[in-house]
């Protein structure tokens, strides 16, 4: 009898090629798209039944729109409110996709879940059990969104593009199997925000609009004004709107005096952060209680950096062995092993 797997299909390029390499794997598959928008993505759910019914397999759509605003949407309003920059697509991860998703297949009878993002799963002597892996395409490796995933399980998600080196060799199979989509262009960055202006979103769904306040130096000194936190990101240069002797950088943001904080490119640099929220796909509590040593990465694109983790009751202290640039408050701090292996994760605070 074949073990049933429930594949998250968006009617992309990378969740159709996984649904005919989950077939010639030898799976029962199951194709489901999950509805996350009030104006649902038509063309989405079209293209991921046409591949459906062209491979033979059946396909759901799951109403998932009222738990996407709760743990996605607000929380991004929410963040940017309190002038913190948060990732999405962990949200998604953690709530809808290896969440919901997870319990919406146990319900179907599928033993596995999988979805088209490019990372490993495998067994690893060295931990004893199931781990995350980096991909093979490091370029597309997507683990950083993925730290939020239960250790327990680990062992229940197929990632069936672990083995491609390359987005191109994902595309030549869609080609190769006569798939409609496979020239189809990738997915927009954030996929509730129309053409990826999100100041225009948090204006429109925020509880009180932006206020400008003052642009300060870190002394204090007031150099001009800006038009609402949302508006900047730090690290930003460009669109400051002030002149100075040297270039400024935006290194911090105070919610509660309304300032953008600007100085040096030095000044964007630091040696520590602290997280909360964390999540360890491996048992490191040991490893933590002396200082675990490891490799940090504190934003997508962003390259691991050699760091030593120290557990703080409820949060972690992360000190880097060379200062990083632009650490925000927000976004996610993952950890890896030597191996490329995802020890786990948290918000930076």
């Amino acid at each position: 009898m074949k073990e049933k797997v429930l594949l998250g299909m968006s009617g992309g390029v990378d969740s159709s090629v996984s649904a005919v390499l989950l077939k010639e794997a030898g799976f029962e598959v199951i194709g489901c798209t999950m509805n996350l928008l009030d104006e649902p993505n038509e063309e989405a759910i079209k293209d991921a039944k046409k591949v459906c019914e062209k491979l033979g397999i059946e396909h759901h759509v799951f109403d998932c729109k009222k738990e996407f605003r709760c743990y996605v949407m607000d929380t991004f309003i929410s963040e940017y409110e309190n002038a913190r920059t948060p990732n999405p697509c962990v949200e998604c991860n953690q709530y809808l996709k290896f969440g919901m998703f997870y319990d919406k297949a146990k319900e179907l009878g599928c033993k596995y879940i999988a979805t088209g993002h490019y990372a490993k799963k495998e067994y690893s002597e060295k931990y004893k059990q199931y781990v995350l892996r980096k991909s093979s395409e490091e370029k597309k490796d997507q683990t950083y969104f993925l730290y939020t995933i239960p250790r327990e399980k680990v062992e229940y998600i197929i990632f069936p593009l672990q083995d491609n080196v390359s987005k191109q060799d994902t595309r030549r199979l869609a080609e190769q199997n006569g798939l409609e989509i496979a020239d189809k262009k990738d997915s927009q960055e954030i996929c509730f925000i129309k053409d990826d202006d999100y100041q225009k979103f948090l204006k429109e769904h925020m509880k009180q609009q932006p206020k400008k306040g003052n642009i300060v130096l870190t002394t204090g000194e007031i150099l001009g004004k800006h038009n609402g936190l949302i508006n900047y990101t730090i690290g930003q240069r460009k669109g400051l709107g002030i002149s100075y002797k040297e270039p400024l950088y935006v290194v911090a943001l105070d919610m509660h005096k309304n300032q953008v904080i600007v100085g040096t490119e030095k000044q964007l640099y630091s040696s520590e952060l602290e997280a909360i929220h964390l999540n360890w796909i491996i048992d490191v509590e040991n490893a933590l209680q002396k200082g675990l040593e490891c490799f940090a990465k504190i934003r997508y694109r962003a390259k691991e950096a050699k760091a030593k983790v120290i557990k703080e009751n409820e949060k972690i202290k992360v000190v880097f062995q060379e200062p990083q640039r632009a650490i925000t408050k927000g976004q996610s701090v993952v950890f890896y092993d030597e191996d490329g292996i995802v020890l786990g994760g948290g918000k930076i605070k």
